[in-house]
């Protein structure tokens, strides 16, 4: 994989990303804190590619991991999700998702996925 690929980014998302990054949810901080922030790899919160702002990127391996809350169980932000998905795989980035449950009742199991999904993309 070439490390040195550059995304697009939207600047326009700066302030936003900012906001986000500041006011994390209680899941996203769970991951960040636990997991992500110590892990070999170096991961970035609230990463604008394209027009998106994705919750963890890890650009060595070009993944991003999006934590859903409720709001994404409506139709129209499941239509919406698949459509960043897709952008997202055009660049060559692989995405997965993971439920704020799941980040709450099997945090462990959601660090092997993770582990898993890392081990794949090396």
């Amino acid at each position: 994989m070439n490390k040195k690929t550059t995304m697009p980014e939207d600047r326009s998302l700066l302030e936003r990303a900012k906001k986000l990054r500041k006011n994390m949810t209680q899941e996203e901080r769970k991951l960040w804190y636990l997991y992500l922030s110590k892990h070999s790899l170096r991961f970035y919160r609230q990463k604008i590619i394209g027009h998106y702002i994705c919750d963890f990127y890890c650009p060595v391996i070009r993944l991003v991991i999006e934590l859903d809350g409720s709001q994404h169980y409506t139709e129209k932000e499941q239509e919406y999700d698949k459509k960043r998905t897709a952008f997202l795989e055009s660049c060559h980035i692989k995405v997965i998702r993971f439920y704020n449950g799941q980040v709450n009742l099997h945090f462990k199991e959601v660090c092997m996925e993770i582990e898993k999904a890392i081990a794949e993309r090396r």
